[in-house]
């Protein structure tokens, strides 16, 4: 991880909100939301909001991380939805480091639409060893396969 490059990012850049992002979409795919999905709102989902914010710090990233060894996980996420954002509505996001430790990055990001600012916060990233991810990764999934296999006997 390049400490000084990492400390010196900003962006700004423009995101179109697709209509298959919003309440109801995600509500609807989801078990215990399908019977009421219709009736929220049609506006962008905070979850997808949040990991569009997401998407653009660790794109940001990437260049300044060894890609063989380091990978990039969110560790926290402190967003204040302010304002609902409906679909077609273009935003624009910025975002830049407010803060950086020996493995962590933490971004400001803020969103506005045409009108008005509709999210703004902190995202912090953790950039962790690959390997001991995919380690913790493949130990999960190998429990999760012995308990589907123990249930099925």
């Amino acid at each position: 991880m390049n400490h000084c490059e990492i400390s010196q990012i900003f962006f700004r850049e423009t995101y179109n909100v697709p209509a298959e992002q919003t309440v109801r979409c995600l509500f609807r795919a989801l078990p215990h939301g399908h019977g009421y999905a219709n009736g929220m709102i049609n506006a962008m989902a905070t979850g997808y909001l949040v990991a569009v914010l997401e998407s653009i710090c660790v794109r940001e990233m990437q260049p300044h991380l060894d890609q063989d060894e380091e990978t990039v996980v969110g560790s926290s996420v402190k967003c204040c939805h302010r304002a609902p954002i409906p679909p077609g509505a273009l935003l624009t996001i910025n975002g830049w480091v407010v803060g950086i430790g020996d493995r962590e990055a933490t971004f400001w990001v803020k969103a506005s639409d045409e009108q008005e600012v509709v999210c703004e916060g902190e995202i912090r990233f953790a950039i962790v060893r690959r390997s001991q991810m995919e380690k913790k990764i493949q130990t999960k999934c190998d429990a999760i396969e012995r308990r589907e296999l123990f249930v099925m006997v």
